[in-house]
């Protein structure tokens, strides 16, 4: 696909022998010790990091991930890209680092379609020699932060009906069986952020002889349209802590969806909270929270 931020191991490769590539691989360090893409640098931290979206927490963040990407050798010349282990049993975690660098304003990303599996799959070679990057400075634009929005922008989103509030979570959390995917009581609060709809992040692939995919933007804009939404309808995503959800938002974008934004602290910050509602139980058995009161 033209503009398209997902690349196949063939295109990888070229844009590898072609150099000025940070390859980054965001699977455990374990997994990584076992065998890579040769160059590539293990940043698993892309996965782990849990965000609060409060002006401390995002400072945090910022600075944690501007040096951690730096230390990785970007500098902004380079092409950042990244791959899992699969697109559907990493969690996101490869488009969880295209958003962190998206919001920091990088301007070369990509993604490795169908991560580590794809790239076996099609016999490519692999290496267990851990590569030694050259750190840069890394560059930070703060336009680019609108790709997120804030817990205060999560409020603003929730009190604003015409905003799809969608959760990609796994059926057990959307249901409220789960608090999350670290353990069913993980988190103190189960349920849902009110007036959420559900496409649970599976939706968005299918299977091909290479392992999970995303779909097609025609497949993914019939997805989109269960719950009503189309090309431009606003939309902000949350899941957990932002992975999964960020594998539907490269997804929506792929399809064309003009304005998708990422709730990064996702339930994992909302849930803390109790000052804030949450929708209980099975969907559509009760009534609605009440309101939040205005600050």
């Amino acid at each position: 696909m033209n503009g398209s931020v997902l690349i196949s191991p063939s295109e990888c490769e070229a844009m590898l022998a072609a150099g000025g590539v940070v390859l980054i691989d965001t699977r455990a360090p374990a997994a990584y010790a076992a065998g890579h893409i040769a160059g590539a640098v293990n940043i698993h931290d892309i996965f782990t990091y849990l965000a609060t979206t409060t002006p401390e927490g995002v400072l945090e963040m910022k600075d944690k991930f501007a040096e951690t990407f730096g230390a990785a050798g970007l500098g902004g010349e380079e092409t950042a890209v990244i791959y899992e282990a699969s697109m559907d049993t990493g969690f996101g975690q490869s488009c969880r680092g295209w958003t962190l660098l998206t919001y920091l304003g990088y301007p070369k990303v990509k993604i490795l379609h169908g991560g580590f599996s794809a790239w076996t799959a099609e016999g490519k070679p692999v290496t267990d020699e851990a590569t030694v990057p050259s750190p840069k400075t890394f560059p930070v634009d703060p336009a680019a932060a609108s790709l997120f929005v804030d817990l205060d922008g999560m409020k603003a989103a929730v009190a604003d009906e015409a905003v799809v509030k969608l959760d990609t979570r796994d059926v057990d959390e959307w249901v409220g069986t789960s608090s999350s995917p670290y353990g069913k009581d993980f988190c103190p609060r189960k349920g849902r952020i009110p007036g959420a709809r559900w496409i649970e992040w599976y939706r968005m692939m299918k299977p091909t002889s290479a392992g999970k995919m995303l779909k097609a933007k025609e497949e993914i804009l019939a997805e989109c349209a269960t719950v009503g939404i189309d090309a431009d309808t606003p939309v902000v995503l949350y899941c957990f802590k932002g992975a999964r959800a960020s594998n539907t938002l490269v997804a929506l974008k792929e399809a064309g969806i003009k304005d998708v934004k990422l709730y990064f602290g996702s339930w994992n910050e909302w849930s803390r909270d109790p000052s804030l509602p949450i929708e209980e139980g099975f969907p559509g058995t009760k009534a609605p929270p009440m309101p939040m009161a205005a600050e």
